[in-house]
This record gives C-alpha cells, sequence and structure tokens, in this order.
C-alpha cells in the first residue's frame, strides 16, 4: 500500500476506487480509513452480475455481502465510473505484461471496460506469474505493484 501511495497516479487522483479484501488478498482496510477524508474513496456493491462504486463514507456505511466481503449500503453516493481517477483491482494472479486473473465471475472486467480510469492491481510478490491466460474480454492493468516492485511504471 506505501508503493500505491508512492505513484504519480494515486497522488493526482481525487477519486479512487478501491476494495474490501478477502483473505489472502492485501488487505485495503487500514488504507481505506488514512485516506477517505482527502480522497473520494469508493468501494464496490454487488448488484447481480456488475459493481457499482459507492462512496465510502466510514465504517458506519458498510454492511456484509456476497462472499464475505464488506460493501458500502445501498443508499450510499454511487460515483459514475467515468468520473473515477484511479481504479485499484485485486486479483487472484498477476504477471509483468500487468494481466490480471480475476475469480471468474468478470466483475471487474465488466466495470473496467466503461472507464478510462487507471488501472492498478495490488498483490503479494508470490502471486505474479510468468504468464497467465488471457481472454479477448480481460482487461490489462496500467500497473501491477507488489511489496517488491511496480510493473509498468
Amino acid at each position: 500500500m506505501n508503493r500505491l501511495e508512492q505513484t504519480t497516479l494515486f497522488q493526482a487522483a481525487s477519486c479512487v476506487a478501491l476494495y474490501h479484501a478477502i483473505e489472502g488478498e492485501v488487505q485495503t482496510a487500514a488504507f481505506i480509513e488514512k485516506w477517505f477524508r482527502e480522497k473520494q474513496i469508493l468501494l464496490p456493491l454487488i448488484t447481480g452480475d456488475n459493481l457499482r462504486m459507492l462512496l465510502y463514507e466510514g465504517k458506519d456505511s458498510l454492511c456484509p455481502g456476497p462472499f464475505g466481503i464488506w460493501e458500502p449500503k445501498a443508499s450510499c453516493r454511487e460515483i459514475r465510473a467515468q468520473d473515477i481517477d484511479v481504479i485499484v483491482v485485486p486479483g487472484v494472479a498477476f504477471d509483468p505484461e500487468r494481466n490480471r486473473m480475476g475469480r471468474g465471475k468478470g466483475f471487474y472486467d465488466r466495470l473496467l471496460a466503461t472507464t478510462h480510469a487507471a488501472k492498478i492491481g495490488i498483490c503479494f510478490g508470490f502471486q505474479l506469474l510468468p504468464r497467465i491466460p488471457v481472454e479477448p474480454f480481460d482487461q490489462k492493468m496500467d500497473l501491477v505493484i507488489t511489496e517488491n516492485e511496480i510493473f509498468g511504471a
């Protein structure tokens, strides 16, 4: 998360979409708390087969959602995908070419196809593979950040 803070993309952004991590993902809760008063921080709400990005307004604005992920309450303000500056994306694996493997539901690929926001994948070094399979609908990241390096910078 420190490496993310140091990127020009994050520093210049006023609206940042993040995620609340599940086990095995880079944990984001402290980062969200650190930044939500200075930047618009958005979190995804699963609605059917899609993600809606809602404004995080503090811990009281969250409730448990599918897959045990903390989500913003549906009453939180929705921000249009075209108004997001940076989207921080989780993944099962990434590769040095900035390709991402998600969990197979396509939630993020559908969202990322609707925005020009910078796409930043964050993962642990062990999640970085030499090459992952790519489908035509898969969205490539602009940066992939691990605890040791940044790809795409």
